[in-house]
């Protein structure tokens, strides 16, 4: 316990490897056979995707995502008018570049059947500048976005805050050993659509409309917690 929040969850690969999660979504539309594109590797999780072969059950899209927690024995989810915590590194390599169209590489979903997302984190590309940017797209605005290109090829922190409600919170902070990016604070946000309960996701979710921008890729990611309050 520390700073008035407790420690319900985290995702440790070279104990809980893929049964940290929920759920697994590997090439869910069987276009790779043969091929795991994520992996629990020692002390990180690793996503791969490939371009031009990896593509989900809706053809114009590629998703190599883990979702939701599990802890002890049991699914964890989020539900209206709760708080929460989740901290996380990243490691966004280069060739997993910011798009006009969509390319998330973490979402905060309502479950349930129609569900969709209330966050999202994208790399997005904006007016000619690559962006890293956190699009509260249930309410419909984007709650805070930073300069991408600082924040690759290095280890950055993310911290997020949510309370999951119609007229929900949320702050944002990342940095990096050479400081804060971002730290932002919105309220008054719409972030619940009943739809059920909230659940984490990481790893690649991305249009396939950028052809030119997209290559085989991959992300790591590590340290994955998730804290209520005390």
């Amino acid at each position: 316990m520390a700073d008035g929040w407790r420690l319900v969850w985290d995702a440790v690969p070279g104990r809980d490897g893929l049964e940290a999660f929920a759920s697994v979504e590997d090439d869910r539309a069987g276009s790779h056979p043969g091929v795991r594109h994520i992996k629990a590797l020692g002390t990180m999780y690793r996503f791969d995707i490939h371009h031009p072969g990896d593509v989900d059950r809706s053809p114009d899209r590629q998703r190599q995502e883990v979702k939701g927690m599990r802890a002890g024995g049991r699914k964890l989810v989020a539900g209206r008018g709760e708080t929460w915590r989740f901290t996380w590194s990243w490691y966004l390599t280069g060739a997993l570049r910011a798009t006009t169209s969509f390319t998330h590489v973490h979402q905060m979903f309502a479950g349930g059947k129609g569900g969709s997302p209330v966050l999202v984190t994208s790399l997005r590309r904006r007016g000619g500048r690559d962006l890293l940017e956190l699009n509260a797209i249930h309410a419909g605005v984007v709650a805070g976005e930073t300069e991408l290109r600082p924040l690759r090829s290095r280890w950055i922190d993310v911290e997020l805050e949510a309370r999951f409600a119609e007229a929900g919170s949320v702050r944002w902070r990342v940095s990096s050993e050479d400081g804060v990016a971002i730290d932002v604070a919105r309220d008054g946000l719409d972030l619940w659509n009943d739809k059920g309960d909230i659940a984490p996701k990481w790893g690649i979710y991305r249009s396939l409309k950028d052809a030119k921008r997209l290559s085989d890729a991959h992300l790591l990611i590590k340290d994955l917690r998730a804290y209520r309050p005390a």
